[in-house]
Parts: structure tokens; C-alpha cells; sequence
């Protein structure tokens, strides 16, 4: 079947392996690379290729990635509403997130949405700001968290305004101070994240004239904290982040407040399948009962 094929194809990419994806769809490894074969065979050119560091798509390959997403998308949507009309929601969400969301609110969220909705599946994709926006355009996920206002023109919805705040060590000189000043931060060293997760911080310093001196460039939020409690410079951060800090970290406002906004952000709301609009509303019941 053809659909089982475009399937299989979009498992590959998505777990970057023919073994993967073997395991995930119950398949032999054996009949995931004759499905490729065939449909490769089918449309007259490669669509993958193997290298050491794993799969990867050829050009053609990801043009052909776009519509079958788009086919699948569609499919999966049509049997969403077939079962819903036959009253038993089922089906598959696939959420593009950022590390902090998927740490504070997504568990909490994914278990009371499966309390309500326990035939629904729900895949998570963790990416920054520049995957999420891709993925939602190409159909890679029905829905994504991003700060908003999203690059591409999607329908979007705003859950939370997310402070943004400076983090330092209890042996640092500017952590008696209540607030930091933008001249301060002219002079001090700063860690910051090396992925875009740091735009708003970096928008935030352009705004105010700021060529930041960076000492240090870290990918996960953890490892800046952890630089950050041994005093080797501070850090601008989004409050979500700042969650089960060591006692000699700090909290510091800056001289003036910035929020980034946090928010999802999906193709067409009026087109999303039902079980994506089912997690999105769980997911604003969810923050509106949390941040009362």
C-alpha cells in the first residue's frame, strides 16, 4: 500500500534510521528498505542516502518529504474525523517543543490530555525556534511552541508572557544588586545558549546597544546554570528556564522588564484535525488554571 510506504519514509526520517523506524512501525528491517527501494523505484530517483553519520535526504527527497507529509497529514486527518463522528477520538499529535516547555508543562499536560483522550498518540519533536518553524511549515508537526510572533505567517495562540531575568553566582559583585543595568552588562561576561532558543535575549541587547562580551556559548540550559554556579560569568535567561536552581544562584531583574511571549502556532487552525485541536485547548485550559 502506498500510504504504508510514505509512512515508512517519514518514520526514516524522523528517527534518522532504517532500524529505527523499523522498530517503531513493528517492521523487519528488511521490509523497510524494500519499501524505499520500491518507492524510490516508483518515482525514478533517490530519495535517501547512507553515510556514516547516519540517513539523509537528497534534494529530491525533500521535496517529495513535503507532499507526503502533506498526504499523510490529510489521511490521518480524514480518520481523525471518521471517529469522531462514530464518537471515539483517535488518532496521532505531533507537537514541535523547546526544552523548557517540554520540561515544565508538557508532561503534566500529556497526562491529563490522555486521561481524557487515551486513544490518542502523542509524538514529540524537540527543536529550536528555526526547526519548529520548519517543521510546522512542511508538515512535519500539526502544531509547535514557539516565542512569538512566529517568522512564517501561521494562526497562532498566546499562553504565557515568560519574564526574562539575569542569573549569577552568590560570589558574583552584581548579586546584591536588585536589578541590573545595562551599562553593567556591557562589561560582564556572558554565557549564553549557542542555539536561536536566545534570540529574545539577543534582541534585547541589540535594542539597548549591546555588543555582548560572550565568553562562553553552551547548548543546554543546564550546563549555562552549572557555569554560571561556579562564577565563570552570568547569564541572561527566560524565566521558564529557572526552574530548580542551586541555592548560591541568584535572580536578578534587568533595569527595564522584558517578557518573550510564549505561544503555539499551527498551519490553520480551522483545518487542524481534531485531535490537534483537542491538545491545543487542553493545552490552554491547562495554563490558564495554571497561571491564574
Amino acid at each position: 500500500m502506498t500510504l504504508a510506504r510514505y509512512e515508512i519514509f517519514r518514520s526514516i526520517v524522523e528517527t534518522g534510521g532504517f532500524f529505527k523506524a523499523a522498530n517503531e512501525l513493528g517492521l523487519t528491517q528488511s521490509a523497510v528498505s524494500h519499501a524505499i527501494s520500491s518507492l524510490e523505484s516508483e518515482f525514478g530517483f533517490t530519495l535517501l542516502t547512507r553515510g556514516r553519520s547516519g540517513v539523509r535526504l537528497t534534494n529530491n527527497g525533500e521535496k517529495m518529504l513535503l507532499h507526503i507529509h502533506q498526504i499523510l497529514n490529510s489521511y490521518e486527518q480524514m480518520m481523525q474525523e471518521a471517529a469522531e463522528i462514530e464518537g471515539v477520538k483517535t488518532g496521532i499529535v505531533r507537537i514541535g517543543t523547546f526544552p523548557s516547555v517540554s520540561i515544565n508543562w508538557l508532561p503534566k499536560i500529556i497526562k491529563e490530555f490522555k486521561q481524557h483522550y487515551p486513544h490518542i498518540e502523542v509524538k514529540l519533536l524537540e527543536g529550536d525556534y528555526d526547526d519548529i518553524n520548519r517543521w510546522i511549515l512542511n508538515g512535519t508537526v500539526d502544531f509547535g511552541f514557539l516565542s512569538l510572533p512566529a517568522e512564517n505567517v501561521f494562526d497562532a495562540v498566546p499562553l504565557k508572557r515568560d519574564r526574562i531575568l539575569c542569573v549569577m553566582s552568590n560570589q558574583h559583585p552584581l548579586s546584591n544588586q536588585k536589578a541590573i543595568t545595562f551599562e553593567q552588562l556591557k562589561e560582564a561576561q556572558l554565557i549564553m545558549p549557542k542555539t536561536n532558543i536566545d534570540k529574545d535575549v539577543r534582541d534585547i541587547l541589540k535594542e539597548n546597544n549591546i555588543t555582548p562580551s560572550i565568553d562562553y556559548e553552551m547548548e543546554e540550559d543546564q550546563a549555562i546554570i552549572a557555569m554560571v554556579q561556579n562564577n565563570l560569568g552570568i547569564s541572561i535567561l527566560p524565566e521558564l528556564i529557572l526552574y530548580r536552581l542551586p541555592e548560591d544562584i541568584r535572580i536578578r531583574n534587568l533595569e527595564k522588564e522584558y517578557y518573550r511571549t510564549i505561544g503555539m502556532a499551527v498551519q490553520s487552525l480551522e483545518k487542524a484535525a481534531p485531535a490537534t485541536r483537542a491538545f491545543m485547548e487542553t493545552v490552554q485550559g491547562w495554563i490558564e488554571r495554571k497561571y491564574v
